[in-house]
């Protein structure tokens, strides 16, 4: 299972006030549990766990070099049109379509500005200010946190 959905999916139990979660995908299988502290993430048992090599290098890793990423402040100013969720955020309805909005394109209040993708759920978020495009914060694919930047609007 890929390391962003595991991100996700301890961050959606953590936020969400659960205490348990359980999840098959194919032969993978993960259960986070919360145990009920302030910390962001719970426990996380693994049914078919991966070859050591990848379990104790590439999770502390791939944490590491994507914490940097998120902090990026934006350069642009206006409006900032945050995510209401955490999930996977995609520019456009399905990979064959255009992109719903794309930098410089003027945006009405209602209009779709992109999906974020929750527990198998599309949620399309629109935009809640009329405006140009100036900025597009985040990758078509990438997970995003709650409150986290996604567009620049001015």
């Amino acid at each position: 299972m890929d390391l962003r959905k595991l991100k996700t999916l301890i961050d959606l139990v953590s936020e969400s006030g659960i205490s348990e979660l359980e999840v098959n995908e194919g032969e993978d299988r993960v259960r986070i549990v919360n145990a009920g502290s302030q910390a962001p993430a719970g426990q996380v048992f693994y049914a078919n766990p991966a070859p050591a090599q990848n379990t104790q290098a590439a999770p502390a890793t791939a944490l590491a070099a994507a914490a940097p990423v998120a902090e990026a402040a934006p350069e642009e100013t206006g409006f900032v049109a945050r995510s209401p969720m955490v999930g996977t955020f995609y520019r456009a309805a399905n990979p064959e379509s255009p992109d719903f909005v794309k930098i410089g394109d003027t945006v009405k209040v209602g209009q779709t500005l992109c999906i974020i993708e929750a527990m198998k759920l599309l949620n399309e978020i629109e935009s809640e200010k009329d405006g140009v495009i100036k900025q597009i914060l985040c990758e078509n694919g990438q997970g995003v946190e709650f409150d986290q930047p996604l567009f620049i609007i001015a």
